[in-house]
């Protein structure tokens, strides 16, 4: 069956990046994002731990990133399987490929992240590590994970075979990605704007045979943490992007149409604004929970191992309870005890009973409820 092409709008060729752009167009946009950036960052330095807080914050954008590429799984699927199975090939016959699909996201993103701490820059060769892992289970496998396309690819509708976009052709490719990654580490744009246009050309190259989506949308978090906009790599805004997902389209389509950088800059900075207004509300909503669950779980449980319990449950919201007691530092003969005041207080619910060999299975509801998607 063949795609239809007459709408299609090409790459544009020769005009990255941006010779001019024309700040006042989007000047307001450009002020009230960084405003919520800088605001949102505020609240990441006054946590003492946003790893174990905003954990629930990167399994959110796993979950909503990969829907946007027809790969649907829920929080308590992606949590549930964590409490199963240590890695993303350990006895999966019975999960479904569309969750450990999500979960590799979350785990290429989190390793990301880790290799930029650990001083490697932002390169080709970083972005297609991360590609090998995102593709390397399930349907993308056979999507050559790692390596850039060698054949023409398109941005459309495959239901319907219509093709909106004809991204950079494979022969252009390598001098495309060689120019977008020198702009992205030497050009002195601000990085709101730089984060910007490097996303929109990211999408317009398409480099890989698949999973173009989801790294792009990563790169959105990997450029703002790495060039200081934000102090840890806790921004995320595939929600944003979902939800005006036909207006993302029509304005990368509309930059090599028109050569109108400066109206998806408004697009984008508009985007990083609202998403970094909600993203406080999630972190904010999280921290309150975690500070009166301090004081519930100290009363409750009545011990100097209280806090122990607390963190263990807020970066493993399900859990089984052989983990709990083996994982979490506290004696074990402790951490059962913990579990089952915990249950009578109706503080966790039971997912599944003990059945012989097979430890009970738990969920933290207070903190699921504000994460799930």
């Amino acid at each position: 069956m063949k795609y239809n092409l007459s709408n299609a709008v090409n790459y544009h060729y020769d005009r990255f990046p941006p010779h001019h752009l024309d700040y006042e167009k989007f000047v307001m946009s450009l002020v009230k994002a960084t405003d919520a950036v800088a605001r949102y960052d505020q609240m990441l330095k006054n946590m003492h731990n946003s790893e174990i807080l905003l954990a629930p914050l990167r399994n959110q954008e796993a979950i909503i990133s990969s829907r946007m590429e027809g790969t649907i799984s829920t929080m308590d699927e992606i949590l549930k399987y964590e409490a199963d199975y240590n890695n993303e090939t350990e006895l999966t016959q019975n999960v479904r490929s569309e969750v450990i699909e999500t979960l590799l996201y979350q785990r290429s993103l989190k390793s990301a992240q880790k290799a930029i701490q650990d001083g490697y820059p932002l390169t080709q060769s970083l972005i297609k590590s991360i590609h090998q892992r995102l593709l390397s289970f399930g349907r993308g496998a056979s999507e050559s994970p790692g390596e850039f396309k060698n054949e023409q690819n398109y941005i459309g509708d495959n239901w319907k075979r219509n093709i909106s976009f004809i991204p950079i052709s494979p022969e252009k490719l390598q001098d495309g990605l060689d120019q977008l990654f020198k702009y992205i580490n030497d050009n002195q744009h601000p990085i709101l704007v730089k984060t910007a246009i490097a996303h929109i050309e990211f999408e317009a190259l398409h480099p890989f045979k698949d999973g173009n989506g989801r790294i792009g949308r990563m790169l959105i978090t990997l450029m703002l943490w790495h060039f200081g906009a934000i102090s840890e790599p806790h921004f995320y805004i595939s929600s944003y992007l979902e939800n005006n997902k036909d207006r993302y389209i029509y304005e990368l389509r509309n930059v090599s149409l028109n050569n109108d950088w400066e109206r998806w800059c408004n697009f984008f900075l508009e985007a990083i604004a609202k998403q970094a207004i909600r993203n406080l509300t999630i972190a904010e909503n999280i921290k309150n929970l975690y500070e009166e669950m301090k004081v519930i779980f100290a009363e409750i449980l009545s011990s100097k191992w209280s806090v122990n319990a607390l963190d263990y449950i807020f970066r493993n919201p399900v859990f089984r309870n052989n983990r709990f007691t083996s994982n979490s530092g506290i004696p074990s003969a402790t951490a059962a005890r913990f579990t089952r005041k915990l249950v009578e207080e109706d503080l966790l619910k039971v997912l599944e009973e003990a059945s012989g060999r097979k430890p009970a299975l738990y969920s933290f509801e207070p903190l699921m409820q504000l994460v799930r998607v």
